[in-house]
């Protein structure tokens, strides 16, 4: 009984520790994420710097300069292209809709009229049938309207992004100038090095840390798989219905998979609309079939891939990804994972 006692205090102080922290790093971000986004390039970086001071026999200030240069010119590039790639192509697919709606709103119109007359002629419920129409309208209006506007929601949305890029360049600048420095001390430190800032005696804590390192290294390394996953089966049937911009639209459903649930639709759901408003029912067809099959295959790998990587058991992994999206989205499923990843690494180090 006191044993059980013990467990269920233990497991308190560590869920409430765990929630404070998570909440304190969350609310501090936006202070801390030129340091944050450093420190974790300067371990991605550590090897290919230590790699030109051993072999090439550079200065460790020399390798460290070259490998954080050289990283952020390829990172920076990377997203400049890819995101002018994406608003180009979102403001070529409006346009596009705008004009297939405003060519076809008597046909749209017409087939709403049709539908509402087939439903009362149907043996259901009047008011049934009647709130059925209401929400047909209504969704009709909202379609047309929600079209004709995105172009100046889009417009919009640009601008706002575009207030951000004083603030988004401080931060590129901050943390450039940190990697630098960090990946300097961390590429010419041994791992024992690096943590002989805790006492010595507290083995537990240096287990931790080095748990710790390990579960983040595999939790990043198993979303990029996934990701990449997503991608491959978004190309390869893009590519076999033959839609345009096949390779933008599959960057962008990659990138649109760190939002669960909503993430892949955002694509996925217009292209098969737009397509067969269009009247290429097969293509419009095909893309919700592919969407149906990716989104099973996503959710059958994810929590076999997090649970082999993180070794934690995959009902947990299910648990710790539905119950935080439903809790809070993003970050709520971003808390219960950790959570869970956490709890194993206090439990593998015999701390609960």
């Amino acid at each position: 009984m006191d044993k059980l006692q013990q467990r269920i205090e233990r497991l308190g102080v560590f869920f409430i520790l765990y929630t404070l922290f998570f909440y304190l790093f969350f609310s501090t971000l936006k202070y801390t994420i030129p340091f944050v986004l450093a420190i974790l390039s300067a371990l991605l970086l550590r090897y290919p710097t230590r790699l030109m001071i051993e072999k090439l026999k550079f200065k460790d200030w020399l390798a460290s300069l070259l490998s954080t240069l050289v990283f952020f010119g390829f990172f920076i590039s990377l997203n400049i292209i890819i995101w002018t790639s994406i608003v180009n192509e979102l403001i070529g697919l409006i346009r596009y809709l705008q004009k297939l709606i405003a060519n076809n709103s008597s046909d749209i119109y017409n087939y709403f009229m049709s539908l509402q007359d087939y439903l009362s002629h149907l043996n259901i419920d009047p008011s049934i049938v009647d709130t059925v129409q209401k929400n047909l309208s209504s969704s009709a209006t909202r379609l047309i309207n929600l079209t004709i506007g995105a172009g100046s929601s889009l417009v919009q949305s640009i601008l706002t992004v575009l207030s951000y890029v004083p603030y988004i360049g401080m931060v590129v600048i901050f943390t450039l100038i940190t990697t630098y420095f960090f990946t300097k001390k961390v590429a010419i430190s041994t791992t024992s090095g690096l943590l002989s800032f805790i006492p010595t005696g507290s083995e537990k804590v240096i287990l931790v840390i080095n748990h710790v390192r390990k579960m983040l290294k595999n939790y990043i390394l198993s979303y990029l798989l996934i990701i990449f996953i997503t991608f491959i089966f978004t190309f390869i049937g893009f590519t076999l219905f033959r839609v345009k911009y096949s390779l933008i639209l599959s960057i962008l459903c990659a990138v649109l998979d760190l939002l669960p649930v909503l993430g892949i639709p955002l694509v996925y759901i217009p292209l098969a609309i737009m397509n067969v408003l269009a009247k290429n029912y097969v293509t419009g067809f095909g893309i919700l079939i592919l969407y149906a099959i990716v989104f099973f295959v996503r959710q059958i790998i994810e929590p076999k891939i997090m649970s082999t990587s993180l070794g934690l058991n995959p009902l947990a992994v299910l648990a710790a990804i539905f119950i935080g999206i439903q809790a809070g989205g993003i970050i709520g499923m971003l808390f219960c994972m950790f959570l869970v990843v956490f709890y194993e690494i206090f439990r593998k180090v015999d701390v609960l």
